[in-house]
C-alpha cells in the first residue's frame, strides 16, 4: 500500500498555513481616514507620512512612494541618469522587473552569476563583467537576504559605479546592522500583494542623497519639483504616484512588520537546523554579516541524487500532495526569457550602444543549477505559522525520502 500522498497515501497535513494578507479593523479605520480626507490621489498627508516613516525604518533620509517595485527601479535608474549606451550588471535569478526596468530606460542588462550558496549576485562574476560601458551594479536582495554589500561597494568605488539596490523582497533586512536600500546610492521596494508588507500594489524609493531624492520625486510626479509650482516641470517625468488609500493601508501594515519579521526569522532558524540534517536538503548558507533577514521566501537547495534522481518539480509535486505548498521558484534564468527578443533592435543592438548583446550565448552555471535543479521555495506566510507547522514541513521531506521508491513518474 502506498505511503506517499502523491500515490494515494495519507498526507502529512490537511490544514492550511496562515492566510495572507493579514489585516484587521486598523486597516478599515485607516481607509476611512483616507476616504473622509477628500484627498484620494495626489500627494496627500498619508503618503507624506508613509514616505517619512518608511525611509526612517530603512535608515534612509528620503523616501518617494510610487505605484510598484518595478516603477521604483525604473525611476531610480532614470534619477541616476542611466540610459542609452550604459550597461547595468544584474543577477539573472530574480523577477523579470529587475531586467525590464533596465531595458525600459534603454540601457543594457548584463547578467552576472549568483553565489551557489547564497543565491545573491556573485561579486567575482560582477567584477569580471565590467567594461567601459558599465554604469551601475543592481544587486537583488533575493528572498530578503542582503547581497554581499561589502564586496559590491568596494567594486563600485574602485570602478566609479552606482549601486541601485533591488530590495523589493527585503523590508527591514540588514547588512552589518544597516538596513538595505540606502546602503548604495538608491534602492527600490515593492508592496505587491504577496509581499511581507502590502497594499495590493505599490512601491518605494529610498536614498540618503538629496539630489537623487529631488530627481526621483520629480520623475514620479510628472516632472514637477518638490520645491516648485504645480505647473513647473523640471524633468520629463511620468505619473508613478501612489494613492492615499494605499498609503493608509501601508502605514498600518508597517506597524506589524517587526513582529512578523521576528517570527519569520525564528521559524527560518528552526528550519535551517532541522533541514540541514536531511541528506540532499541544504538551507542557504548563513552569514553573520546578515544581521536581519526579512525572509520573503525561505529558499533551500534540493539534490535529486538523494531522492532517487527525482526532479525538483516531482519533489515539489510530492510535497504539495502532503499538504506543503512548495514552489519550484524561478524555472529559468532571466537571460533565457522570451520577452528579451522584443528589445533585440533597441537597446540591445542600438547604434548608440555600438555593440550587440546575444543572450543565447550566456551560460551561468550557478544560476542554471538553481533554476533547473535545486532551488525550492517556501512563501513568507508559511513562516508565520506555528512550530507544529514547521515540523510538518520537515516531516513531509523525511517521509518523501523514506519512500523515495514511490517518487517514480
Amino acid at each position: 500500500m502506498a505511503k506517499l500522498a502523491l500515490k494515494g497515501g495519507k498526507p502529512i497535513r490537511d490544514k492550511p498555513f496562515p492566510k495572507w494578507p493579514v489585516f484587521d479593523e486598523r486597516e478599515l479605520e485607516a481607509l476611512r481616514r483616507a476616504l473622509e480626507s477628500g484627498v484620494w490621489g495626489v500627494r496627500g498627508s498619508l503618503q507624506r507620512e508613509l514616505e517619512k516613516k518608511f525611509a526612517s525604518y530603512q535608515h534612509a533620509k528620503f523616501g518617494v512612494s510610487v505605484t510598484s517595485g518595478t516603477a521604483a527601479l525604473e525611476v531610480s535608474l532614470r534619477a541616476l541618469g542611466i540610459g542609452c549606451g550604459n550597461e547595468v550588471i544584474i543577477p539573472p535569478y530574480t523577477f523579470m522587473a529587475t531586467a525590464t526596468s533596465v531595458l525600459y530606460v534603454n540601457a543594457i542588462p548584463v547578467f552576472a552569476d549568483i553565489d551557489p550558496e547564497t543565491y545573491t549576485i556573485d561579486p567575482k562574476s560582477v567584477e569580471s563583467l565590467i567594461t567601459d560601458k558599465t554604469k551601475a551594479i543592481l544587486p537583488v536582495h533575493i528572498a530578503g537576504r542582503p547581497a554581499d554589500m561589502d564586496a559590491l561597494l568596494s567594486i563600485a568605488k574602485k570602478n566609479d559605479l552606482y549601486i541601485i539596490e533591488d530590495a523589493c523582497q527585503a523590508w527591514g533586512s540588514e547588512w552589518r546592522g544597516r538596513r538595505v536600500g540606502a546602503i548604495g546610492d538608491i534602492g527600490a521596494f515593492s508592496f505587491q500583494s504577496s509581499k511581507n508588507i502590502t497594499c495590493g500594489e505599490g512601491g518605494m524609493i529610498v536614498t540618503n542623497d538629496e539630489d537623487l531624492y529631488v530627481k526621483a520625486w520629480s520623475l514620479h510626479n510628472c516632472g514637477r519639483s518638490p520645491r516648485g509650482s504645480w505647473y513647473e516641470h523640471i524633468l520629463p517625468g511620468g505619473n508613478y504616484r501612489m494613492t492615499e488609500f494605499q498609503a493608509a493601508i501601508l502605514l498600518v501594515q508597517l506597524e506589524r512588520l517587526d513582529e512578523q519579521t521576528e517570527r519569520r526569522m525564528d521559524n527560518a532558524r528552526y528550519l535551517d537546523d532541522k533541514l540541514s540534517k536531511i541528506d540532499g536538503i541544504k538551507p542557504l548558507k548563513r552569514d553573520e554579516r546578515v544581521t536581519r533577514n526579512s525572509y520573503h521566501l525561505y529558499i533551500f537547495r534540493y539534490d535529486p541524487e538523494a531522492f532517487g534522481g527525482a526532479s525538483k518539480e516531482r519533489f515539489a509535486e510530492a510535497m504539495r500532495a502532503e499538504g506543503i505548498p512548495v514552489s519550484i521558484g524561478y524555472s529559468r534564468p532571466l537571460y533565457k526569457e522570451e520577452y528579451l527578443k522584443y528589445f533585440s533592435k533597441c537597446p540591445l543592438s542600438c547604434p548608440y550602444y555600438g555593440r550587440k548583446i546575444d543572450y543565447s550565448k550566456v551560460k551561468l552555471p550557478n544560476t542554471e543549477r538553481a533554476c533547473y535543479i535545486e532551488g525550492l521555495w517556501l512563501t513568507q506566510n508559511m513562516l508565520l505559522g506555528s512550530r507544529e507547522d514547521m515540523d510538518d514541513i520537515v516531516s513531509a521531506i523525511e517521509k518523501i525520502q523514506e519512500n523515495v521508491d514511490e517518487l517514480g513518474e
